[in-house]
């Protein structure tokens, strides 16, 4: 499954980069969010990646919103909500270094059993509307 995500990253541009990254974190923020329900930094940075792909905000803006997220995974205890975190942090850090794309999904996996095929599933439905 790494292998064909990989892959297939490197075929898409960022723009579709950001909407998948942020889409996996996002698919697994409750995690988050039920234990540190005050706590916004993470989807703050799910939400900055968005706001770029709609030209509403700089990178430098998206950038630190994921260093927030990444702040946020440290202040935390938990591997699950770390990783969340950090699949934050990655998601809007994909605006500045497509990269980081595929931090975001790994991180978003960790722990979290068949995620993974969720997200490419998820990856191919992308990049088909992509080729329309």
């Amino acid at each position: 499954m790494e292998k064909k995500i990989t892959e297939l990253t490197k075929k898409l541009d960022k723009r579709t980069l950001v909407i998948w990254a942020t889409d996996c974190a996002e698919h697994v923020l409750s995690y988050f969010e039920e234990k540190y329900p005050k706590d916004k930094r993470p989807r703050e940075a799910i939400e900055a990646g968005r706001a770029w792909i709609r030209e509403e905000i700089t990178v430098s803006e998206a950038r630190k919103a994921a260093f927030a997220a990444h702040a946020a995974a440290r202040d935390v205890d938990e591997g699950v909500t770390q990783a969340v975190a950090r699949a934050a942090g990655h998601a809007a850090a994909t605006v500045h270094v497509a990269g980081h794309a595929i931090h975001a999904a790994i991180y978003a996996a960790t722990f979290i059993d068949n995620e993974r095929i969720w997200q490419y599933q998820h990856l191919i439905e992308l990049a088909k509307e992509k080729e329309k």
